[in-house]
């Protein structure tokens, strides 16, 4: 079943090509779009195009298919093209001619339109509890490392002393900077575009209104020209924000396969975190981090792809657009999969002790050196250049009494500051 035949079959090589893996895909949208039908049939009520019974009706059997749904149970045969034309075909087995008349005042365009707006509401709400679940715990873990040491490296060279405190919460505080990304996306998700049918409106008197609110949309996408336009940038809001996400966490998925790194060890994990080598019996390797990281590397290409592919699309609806639904469902369920494994492993991340106090780290301490004689008066650059010196005639003796206060340094890591920045966002 179609929604658009009239007559004859297309090609079933044309057929095959044009559904491509929408059936696939339509099966994580399809509660979305039943959600939308519901309101839909209300509002036809509403306005007197059908009656108030079949209305009841209509909600009664999509109620029944949106559970199907949910619990995985809705499938979509190959005889039909989508979920849209599965659905419907469900109602009028139902219901008969009254399930013919669910499709008034749409078209398939805003159908699949505002199932992804409801999906990527959704799910944007699902990857903020999550990133701010994952904030919470490396908070937490700065807090309970915040005086313990750690080499900081400009150029992978040795720099100066870092610590575990900070370097946990910079990763939170960029968690931050990533929800302002998220911000964005959700905006742009969270409008209705309902009712803009097939991207010019439609002859009956609908009431988008109605809908908006029934569907909990903060405002409708008012003009419906634009609402169709939004295909494509709606995606790639998302992805800008998935992608941003991406960033942060492969950094630190970086951060971390480096540092369990024998040459490192700065960190460790449990045995059961870590695989083996089918030929090394002394392996623990990082595996889940490196795929955090590859997968989250993998996200950062995502608005590039999802840009190339809406690049010179003029307004209207092309069938192209159809190609940006499964590349947005695949990356959020692998970002939602990275942050679950991210909160599943990092409780159990065993950090090492006096780290600095080895030999090879006597350089973290040429600033604090330094800057000890600076407050005692030496002109900085007089400091500089006989420091200079005696570390390159191995006369360096460190002082490891690092003494920092500032705001944001190792001796003040801020953290109910940064905490405070998350509470805006909560």
């Amino acid at each position: 079943m179609k929604l658009w035949q009239k007559g004859a079959a297309a090609h079933e090589k044309v057929d095959h090509f044009t559904v491509g893996k929408d059936r696939e895909y339509d099966l994580v949208l399809a509660e979305y779009d039943c959600q939308a039908s519901i309101a839909h049939a209300n509002m036809l009520a509403k306005i007197g195009l059908i009656s108030p019974k079949e209305a009841e009706q209509l909600t009664t059997e999509l109620s029944k298919i949106l559970q199907l749904a949910k619990k995985g149970n809705f499938t979509i045969e190959a005889e039909f093209e989508d979920m849209h034309s599965k659905i419907e075909y469900m109602l009028i087995e139902g219901l008969g001619d009254v399930g013919k008349k669910i499709h008034t005042a749409r078209s398939r365009n805003d159908q699949v339109l505002v199932a992804m707006h409801l999906y990527l509401k959704y799910e944007l709400g699902e990857i903020k509890s999550q990133l701010i679940a994952l904030f919470d715990l490396l908070l937490s873990l700065a807090e309970k490392h915040e005086k313990e040491l750690l080499p900081g490296y400009t150029h992978l060279q040795l720099a100066m002393p870092s610590s575990f405190g900070l370097w946990f919460s910079a990763y939170a505080e960029s968690l931050i900077d990533d929800l302002y990304f998220w911000q964005s996306a959700y905006k742009i998700a969270d409008q209705n575009p309902l009712g803009s049918a097939a991207g010019y409106g439609s002859g009956f008197p609908i009431d988008r209104a109605f809908t908006t609110e029934a569907l909990d949309f903060a405002q409708p996408k008012v003009n419906s020209v634009a609402a169709q336009m939004s295909r494509g940038k709606l995606e790639k809001s998302t992805a800008m924000a998935l992608s941003a996400i991406g960033s942060t966490l492969a950094k630190f998925s970086m951060d971390v396969c480096l540092y369990m790194g024998q040459d490192f060890n700065f960190i460790s994990f449990p045995d059961d975190l870590t695989t083996g080598s089918s030929i090394m019996p002394h392996k623990k390797n990082p595996d889940l981090f490196e795929l955090v990281r590859g997968k989250c590397n993998s996200l950062q290409a995502l608005p590039n792809q999802l840009a190339l592919l809406t690049t010179n699309l003029p307004s209207g609806y092309h069938r192209e657009l159809q190609l940006a639904k499964g590349p947005i469902i695949e990356a959020i369920q692998d970002l939602k999969a990275c942050i679950e494994i991210l909160l599943f492993s990092l409780p159990n991340i065993q950090v090492s002790k006096d780290i600095t106090a080895q030999e090879k780290y006597d350089y973290l301490f040429s600033v604090d050196t330094l800057n000890q004689e600076v407050l005692k008066g030496k002109p900085f650059r007089d400091a500089y250049r006989e420091l200079g010196q005696a570390i390159e005639k191995r006369n360096f003796k460190p002082n490891r009494s690092v003494q920092h206060s500032h705001m944001g340094s190792i001796g003040n890591v801020g953290l109910d500051l940064i905490r405070a920045k998350m509470d805006q966002l909560r």
